[in-house]
């Protein structure tokens, strides 16, 4: 007998949630003798893999860890004065421990239900309230993805406006930055606006044009007054976008004031990391009137059940999944991580703070181009914030960038031979002076602590900001550690988060979100590269990502994986035009038609429509699969003109459809190519592979199956898997020195979307090696059949597989207890709260109806207590049948049950105060107070208010 050298840390085991004797049990249960019969049970013999996945072997944590600060330590920290919407920033540690690496914040769900939610809800506020503010707009959305994604909304948005159809150009300044120029140019293409590229000053505004996009400051640093330009625009009928930096909003005259009507950025640089370019939140501002348009999500103030203040999703009529083919946007996936640092960091600093931050910033800027003048360079532009052009004067710009190259610098250089230097918070007076010895190669007495005192502090002139700003008591109350430190745990109290409990949210995978995943993104190799940074200064970061690329490709079973989409609907919008790029390049233009099935996430229709297809719907069968009837007449119908079809497998309604092949093969044999949503991968991962039953081309939630945290509804990410045939289609980058002749243009603003957390997947996935992936996925089936045969003898199972057995979710039908009862699927979800337990996924994809998945990261214990909170629902249910309680005033009507609802002196429920707090065991250890009661929607919806409440709401 050899002796065994592997490592005893398998993460495997600390991944899964069951354990041997859980395993076990539950096959018991389900009358299963091991898991592959369930599995043979489950997923059909026709698509299942014979073979292991070739994938590296499983490392432990510990090895992980150190690969990793290997890998970050082969980036090649340059300090990058590149800009372009990228600046490095001092992230306060107090916001870096309590906010982005604690689990209370990061592990959330998106606040769907408002009640257990409200921290976060109300920390989105006061980031919604810091952009109105620092624009100068009536409202805010509560995050979009990138800068770049953010103004091709605005454009979407404004097209829809325009009270004149026969507008479709837009204009967009040349000094705009490139990659928002090239993210616009390529979603306007799908929808036939026509982009018109120039010069600001020397436009002229046509009756075809109904918009036009400005960069403030612009991308080389010039700060022009756009007043005269809005007013242009407004007198021709056409809108305007400001695309800004907050930080020079504190100095200069906010876009809602110089008369922009849309106002949209980033606002990375208030606290949070570069990461190769993301994820960062952009903001999205406008004036009121357009509320009902504004891509995104809102953030209302709303009364509860008692009156009091409570915050909720405003106007959620809006959605994608609500609205389909007919939504707006088609965005399901925000950066609410990420928004919530940025408005902590304006609530830590408060408005004097932010306001020295872009002083100090300015002045060095001033100093720079001071001492660049004196030693013979040129300044292009006489007013701007942060960022100079430079021209070189006698100096020869390929020295001075070889110098730069020797000091560990990047600056940008521009084909005129000027060169554009960017400051930042975390710039000094020595950052300064090195550059002077850059420029020249000697400072030649200039310095940068002399000029300070030769020069009088300057202001912006008539640009100069004279309106107040972050007013609010939010932001000056927490500007000592200890007060911001308890404030962010007050917040995250309130909130529900996988800290607490399980979220058994169907469709959604909310699963373990490990820490030696987490770890590494804080790395500064990691956490302080600028995506323009030559590829030569990001090897480790290259190589990881062609290490994720080559094992995503390889469990798909699809030859390469682009990075790009930051979102899962970014994913499957990204996977839509590389098929129409691939129908032109063969010289079908007009196959646009995309069939979709009734079931498919709401993204789908949306994102078809905004890829410019026409929706064709197929019905779903009696058991939850693909009506094929209905599809082969309508594959027939439209055989000259099909584009794709759009399916989630296994299906949304949780089962592995037997005939998915035969679909496939049908879709082909039309001229159209197959879009698999791989929101459900999570069923499939080591057992079978997309690539290898037909599909050509699918996206990958990596904050569903690959463990990025969902981070309270974002960050996200929806890598596209592409089929050999369409590769040369997948999206280019005008930061990537080669994309393809064939690309499409880009999704986002960064060439590999939100880089920074893909270290998450890759961890994952490394650390779990083939076999232990495939584990997670069979113990994420076995846990979804198991709680399925619990929960049937209760309520009643909408669709199951084949064999009797769903995949890793299912859907229970609250529908009978509505008509006997009038106890709906929302009472329901908000009863769970009083258990402890976030509401499973409600009325989606069939209304009336509860969708539950458990994911493999839970043991046997919380399924247990998972199944019996719903069991002890159904029994108060049966109260109501009964006649044991009242229809109207029970249990379920009134919950959820909030402590000061439950101790308060005047007690009126006809149940009493220990069956409304405390129904289960459970409870009494570990008790999850809701903050407030039922959320009134439509007081808030009527009587819209998306910023923080009035002072003296505040203080009361």
């Amino acid at each position: 007998m050899s002796i065994d050298l592997s490592h005893t840390d398998r993460f495997e085991a600390r991944h899964n949630g069951p354990d041997d004797a859980d395993v076990a049990r539950m096959l018991d249960r389900l009358g299963c003798s091991s898991v592959t019969e369930l599995i043979d049970q489950t997923v059909p013999e026709s698509i299942r893999l014979g073979r292991s996945l070739n994938l590296p072997a499983a490392v432990s944590e510990h090895d992980l860890l150190h690969r990793a600060r290997e890998l970050a330590g082969t980036n090649e920290l340059y300090r990058s004065f590149i800009g372009m919407g990228y600046h490095d920033t001092i992230t306060p540690p107090v916001i870096q421990r309590n906010v982005l690496e604690n689990p209370n914040w990061y592990t959330q769900y998106t606040p769907y239900q408002a009640e257990i939610s409200q921290g976060r809800l109300e920390a989105l506020l006061t980031f919604q309230t810091m952009v109105i503010d620092l624009t100068g707009l009536e409202i805010a959305n509560s995050s979009l993805l990138d800068e770049a994604t953010a103004a091709a909304e605005a454009m979407m948005m404004l097209n829809r406006v325009t009270t004149r159809r026969t507008s479709n150009v837009f204009f967009v300044s040349e000094d705009c930055h490139p990659q928002t120029i090239a993210v616009v140019r390529a979603r306007a293409e799908p929808i036939g606006v026509e982009i018109a590229i120039g010069d600001h000053r020397t436009y002229e505004f046509g009756n075809d044009v109904f918009g036009a996009l400005v960069q403030y400051p612009a991308t080389d640093g010039a700060v022009y007054d756009y007043s005269g330009f809005c007013e242009s625009a407004h007198a021709a009928g056409a809108y305007v976008v400001a695309a800004a930096d907050l930080l020079s909003l504190t100095l200069l005259v906010p876009p809602g004031e110089f008369g922009a009507d849309v106002a949209v950025g980033s606002t990375q640089r208030f606290g949070v990391p570069l990461g190769y370019g993301g994820p960062h939140a952009a903001y999205f501002a406008t004036r009121e009137a357009f509320k009902r348009q504004v891509p995104g999500r809102i953030i209302g103030v709303t009364i509860d059940a008692a009156g009091d203040p409570a915050l909720r999703m405003a106007l959620q009529t809006r959605e994608q999944h609500i609205r389909r083919a007919r939504a707006t946007s088609n965005i399901c996936t925000a950066q609410v991580l990420l928004a919530i640092m940025a408005g902590m960091y304006a609530a830590y600093h408060g408005p004097e703070g932010i306001r020295a931050i872009a002083r100090r910033v300015h002045d060095l800027t001033r100093l720079l181009a001071e001492g660049l003048e004196r030693l013979g360079c040129g300044i292009r532009h006489d007013r701007y914030f942060d960022t100079l052009r430079v021209d070189p004067g006698k100096a020869d710009a390929d020295q001075i960038l070889l110098r730069a190259d020797r000091h560990r610098i990047n600056l940008r250089p521009y084909p005129d031979g000027s060169i554009g230097i960017a400051l930042d918070e975390t710039v000094n007076a020595d950052d300064v002076n090195t550059l002077f010895d850059v420029f020249t190669g000697s400072s030649n007495g200039v310095a940068a602590e002399s000029l300070a005192a030769e020069i009088e502090p300057a202001d912006m002139g008539e640009l100069q900001r004279t309106s107040t700003y972050l007013d609010h008591p939010v932001f000056h109350r927490y500007h000592s550690e200890t007060e911001m430190m308890r404030y962010l745990q007050r917040l995250a109290a309130r909130d529900l988060s996988l800290t607490t409990s399980m979220i058994p949210l169907g469709s959604c995978t909310m699963k373990l979100n490990a820490a030696a995943e987490l770890l590494p993104i804080t790395l500064p190799g990691f956490s302080r590269m600028h995506p323009c940074a030559p590829p030569s200064q990001a090897a480790g970061y290259r190589e990881l990502i062609e290490e994720l690329d080559a094992w995503l490709s390889e469990i798909t079973g699809f030859a390469r994986t682009s990075f790009q989409p930051n979102s899962g609907a970014s994913g499957e919008y990204a996977g839509l035009l590389v098929v129409k790029a691939y129908h032109e390049d063969r010289g079908e233009p007009h196959r646009n038609v995309c069939l979709i099935p009734e079931s498919a996430h709401g993204t789908n229709p949306a994102s078809a429509a905004m890829a410019g297809m026409k929706v064709v719907v197929v019905r779903t069968d009696d058991h939850g699969n693909v009506d094929a009837d209905d599809l082969r007449e309508k594959a027939e119908r439209h055989t000259g003109e099909l584009a794709a079809l759009m399916m989630t497998y296994p299906s949304t309604h949780g089962v592995f459809e037997q005939d998915v092949r035969d679909i496939i093969r049908l879709v082909h044999e039309h001229g159209g190519q197959v879009y698999l949503d791989g929101a459900n991968m999570n069923a499939q991962v080591g057992l079978c592979r997309p690539g290898d039953y037909g599909a050509d081309v699918c996206h990958l939630n990596l904050h569903k199956t690959f463990c990025i945290p969902h981070g309270g509804g974002g960050p996200g990410m929806g890598p596209i898997c592409a089929a050999e045939h369409l590769v040369p289609f997948l999206p280019g980058h005008p930061f990537q020195e080669h994309s393809g002749d064939h690309a499409i243009g880009p999704v986002s603003a960064a060439p590999f979307g939100s880089s920074n957390i893909l270290v998450i997947s890759w961890a994952y996935i490394a650390m779990m090696g083939a076999a232990g992936l495939r584990r997670a996925t069979e113990l994420a089936i076995l846990n979804a059949n198991y709680v399925m045969a619990r929960l049937e003898q209760s309520y009643p199972v909408v669709y199951k597989g084949a064999r009797g057995r769903c995949a890793h979710e299912f859907l229970l039908d609250l529908r009978p207890f509505k008509r006997a009862t009038d106890v709906s699927e929302l009472d329901v979800a908000k009863r769970l709260m009083d258990y402890g337990y976030h509401a499973p996924t409600v009325s989606f994809p069939v209304v009336g109806t509860m969708m539950i998945e458990p994911t493999e990261s839970e043991a046997g214990a919380e399924l247990d207590r998972f199944c019996e909170a719903l069991e002890m629902i159904r029994d108060e249910i049966g109260e109501i049948e009964r006649g044991e309680a009242d229809p109207e005033r029970n249990v379920l009507k009134a919950a959820p049950h909030t402590a000061a609802m439950v101790v308060a002196d005047d007690w009126n429920q006809p149940y009493g105060r220990e069956k409304a707090a405390f129904p289960a065991r459970w409870t009494r250890a570990a008790k999850f107070w809701p903050a407030v009661r039922r959320v009134d929607d439509a007081y808030g919806d009527r009587n819209l208010v998306c910023a923080c409440p009035p002072v003296e709401a505040y203080a009361e």
